[in-house]
């Protein structure tokens, strides 16, 4: 089992070490599954995340989706220690970075909780355990009642092996360049 501190600072840095076109062809294969999984689910909301710290650039999908009808929405933090709210969004209109370091839209209001979330993930483990930057925004979001389909996303690199915590909780999915499972 790994250090988590340690474990993270080498995930990202391979993370973002990644070489461009690789990465492309990687965020292209990721935005296929992604779809291919929306479609079998029926999903009509879906919180998405603004790509930091060299995640999968899912944008071009997102644009897509919101041609397709699907309802997204930005993951916004309201406090330190407390769930993700999430705000509705369509792809163009302005983002502002938050006190906390992401992007979220640019604008008041609280969008409908999404029936299905796309989570970012710094690694993870073959039982669908996510690595997140340590905060565990996230870990509450996902603890609060109705749970979303969650769909964690990572290249598949990020697969590792680590101590899971008693507030992790598996995700219904991982999708990687590869395959989802």
């Amino acid at each position: 089992m790994h250090n988590k501190t340690e474990l993270r600072r080498r995930l990202i840095a391979d993370r973002i070490g990644l070489e461009n076109t690789q990465r492309l062809q990687w965020d292209n294969a990721i935005a296929f599954h992604v779809q291919s999984i929306l479609k079998a689910q029926a999903i009509k909301s879906l919180g998405v995340y603004w790509p930091i710290r060299g995640e999968p650039d899912l944008q071009l999908l997102y644009e897509e989706l919101a041609l397709h009808g699907i309802k997204l929405a930005l993951p916004k933090v309201n406090a330190k220690d407390a769930p993700l709210s999430f705000v509705a969004w369509t792809p163009g209109e302005a983002l502002k970075k938050d006190a906390y370091g992401t992007f979220t839209p640019d604008k008041p209001g609280m969008a409908d909780y999404p029936h299905a979330l796309l989570i970012p993930c710094v690694g993870f483990t073959k039982e669908r355990m996510r690595l997140g930057y340590g905060a565990g925004y996230y870990d509450r979001t996902l603890a609060t009642e109705p749970r979303p389909y969650t769909i964690g996303v990572a290249y598949s690199n990020a697969l590792t092996e680590f101590e899971s915590s008693e507030y992790d909780i598996a995700l219904d999915v991982i999708v990687t360049e590869q395959a989802f499972f």
